[in-house]
């Protein structure tokens, strides 16, 4: 496509300011909260990410497109975020395993992408500004017609997000005749979550968002597992009850990012909303049980709160954020419960958080010795 024939296209904020460029071919208008990731590859497994579920992704790479697509690269079926902005769109890619050009791919699913926008100087302004609803469209003449529907977006703040993207009907991962069973409950899982528990050896039931601890329970399985998901996490009572529930059964838990702000909540630990969050794959993690560091994947729009954290006689922190000196990661001290606000799963990397699955599987093997 030649630059002189796309349309004009706008980034609308929901205070007013505006941020132009150009459309990559679809035209059209879509809404979200805005967030940025910095990841510099990986955008296929971001664009399918479920927890961005609802978000207008603008990517701080400068070019995006450039490797095309791989059918095996998705985090979910189809396309989860509500729309692109972007820097430097490439509509020819040069890869030798791709399976085709990301402008088909979004054309596909009718995904609204806009490019040469001045990422660095959006960025910067949400830096400054906070997370906020925004509108991309290519209707640029008409303005007052889009603050209107920008309007009526709702805030991300109490917005419950996990019954779009949850699977519908249960179903099974892995072998069969794995010696360890898991029940994970889907509030946005990504695949790649699944790929990691299966190659060592469980065999997963996947279940849907508000499945009861009844539910989970009748698979029989050595553990649970909690997923990632898009939203708020306060308005998942029934995933708040599974997970205290578990717990005071003391079996073995693990949950991720909205799963890990779920098992805060059930234990009295409150959440609140992130100035702009946290959505890249360089950011650093200090363990503090080994006193290690780890680079991370994250993304996440909501953090537990960490004085009610340390507060809380029951639980530990476990993993802190060296930005920012979030919580990260928790454990229960008489429990054996654990969970992390950051990505081990994370795909194409980094891979330095993978042993937390090694720690999950070893905890559900002891806590077998102690059944058998």
């Amino acid at each position: 496509m030649k630059y002189q024939t796309r349309k004009k296209a706008l980034v609308l904020l929901a205070d007013g300011t505006i941020f132009y460029g150009k459309s990559v071919g679809i035209e059209g208008t879509a809404t979200g909260e805005i967030c940025f990731n910095t990841g510099m590859t990986g955008y296929q497994e971001i664009f399918t990410d479920p927890s961005y579920f609802g978000q207008l992704m603008v990517t701080t790479n400068a070019h995006i497109g450039n490797y095309g697509v791989n059918d095996n690269e998705v985090e979910s079926e189809g396309i989860k975020i509500s729309g692109l902005i972007c820097r430097n769109f490439s509509f020819t890619h040069s890869r030798v395993d791709s399976h085709g050009n990301l402008k088909d791919w979004f054309t596909k699913h009718n995904l609204v992408a806009i490019s040469d926008v001045d990422t660095r100087a959006l960025v910067s302004y949400i830096r400054d500004n906070g997370a906020m609803n925004a509108i991309i469209s290519t209707d640029v003449d008409n303005i007052d017609t889009l603050k209107k529907q920008l309007a009526a977006v709702p805030s991300m703040e109490g917005l419950e997000l996990a019954s779009k993207v949850s699977t519908k009907e249960p179903y099974y991962i892995g072998d069969e005749n794995a010696d360890i069973k898991i029940s994970a409950l889907d509030i946005g899982i990504k695949k790649n979550i699944l790929r990691n528990l299966s190659k060592r050896g469980a065999y997963i039931k996947v279940f849907p968002y508000n499945s009861s601890f009844e539910e989970l329970s009748s698979f029989n399985p050595d553990g649970y597992f909690i997923s990632n998901g898009p939203g708020d996490p306060e308005p998942l009572e029934d995933a708040q009850k599974l997970a205290k529930e578990v717990i005071s059964r003391d079996l073995p838990l693990f949950g991720i990012c909205l799963g890990h702000q779920v098992i805060a909540l059930s234990q009295g630990i409150s959440t609140y909303k992130m100035h702009h969050g946290h959505r890249g794959i360089n950011h650093p993690i200090k363990n503090l049980l080994t006193g290690k560091g780890e680079i991370t994947s994250q993304n996440h729009g909501f953090a537990i709160n960490r004085e009610e954290t340390e507060a809380n006689k029951d639980v530990e922190i476990t993993h802190v954020h060296l930005n920012d000196h979030t919580v990260a990661g928790i454990r229960l001290k008489d429990k054996n419960t654990f969970s992390v606000q950051y990505h081990p799963e994370a795909s194409p990397g980094p891979h330095d958080s993978e042993y937390l699955f090694d720690q999950f599987i070893e905890n559900i093997k002891q806590a077998q010795n102690v059944l058998s």
